[in-house]
């Protein structure tokens, strides 16, 4: 029951801070997931749609859309490259989906969003290695972690993993 209303209290505060942005354009589009990959609270993005699943309680309604930025996300205080978005945030509760699954956007190539993750992360304690085009590695508390990215050189879509 405690992580129940865990849970159900993420999604909301997931949801809230929606009620103060508009609909235009691209946002965050979020999702908790349980033990087995089943959906305990999302938000869509494009349709500001948030539903809830949990045991005791089930609803959707719609929100305005929430758009996330670099200055959003803080890993042992590492933001993510200036100027980035936040496309998606996936967060899982147990079993191989456990962890946090987020995928951005960046205003820069490949390489040079790497090389400034690798720096500043190995500066608050990550062990990490260059693998293709981008980082994996642990936390400064020995947790898995990896970096993914693709770009053409002007920008780069990344996605990070921590945990599973």
């Amino acid at each position: 029951l405690t992580m129940t209303r865990t849970l159900l209290l993420a999604a909301t505060v997931l949801a809230l801070p929606l009620a103060a942005c508009d609909r235009q354009g691209d946002g965050t589009s979020m999702t908790i997931n349980a033990d087995g990959g089943n959906a305990l609270g999302s938000v869509d993005a494009k349709s500001g749609e948030v539903k809830v699943d949990v045991p005791g309680f089930s609803g959707q309604f719609k929100l305005p859309k929430l758009q996330l930025d670099a200055t959003d996300f803080d890993l042992n205080g590492v933001h993510l490259y200036p100027g980035s978005t936040i496309d998606t945030v996936d967060v899982g509760t147990g079993g191989k989906n456990a962890g946090l699954r987020l995928g951005f956007t960046s205003p820069a190539g490949a390489e040079q969003v790497r090389g400034w993750f690798q720096e500043r992360l190995g500066e608050a304690g990550f062990t990490l290695e260059q693998d293709g085009s981008g980082l994996t590695g642990t936390t400064d508390e020995n947790k898995p972690f990896r970096l993914e990215l693709v770009g053409d050189g002007a920008k780069a879509k990344g996605t990070i993993g921590l945990g599973s």
